[in-house]
């Protein structure tokens, strides 16, 4: 199960299919040739993603794996 604490690293490591996911977002990753540090929810927050679209995303990506 994908919580907003995993780290990109790992999600997009354990779960390929989230890097298009991602991507859509405007979520870094590692498509987009940026550093993959920190996790999910700090990610979102550096696109302005307040705690209910996180919430939001999180479920997205649980229904994708």
């Amino acid at each position: 199960m994908i919580t907003k604490d995993i780290t990109i690293e790992a999600l997009v490591e354990e779960y390929p299919l989230s890097i298009e996911f991602l991507s859509r977002r405007k979520i870094r990753c590692i498509r987009c040739g940026e550093p993959i540090w920190g996790t999910l929810e700090e990610a979102a927050r550096e696109k302005n993603y307040n705690d209910a679209e996180i919430e939001e995303i999180v479920a997205e990506l649980n229904k994708i794996i």
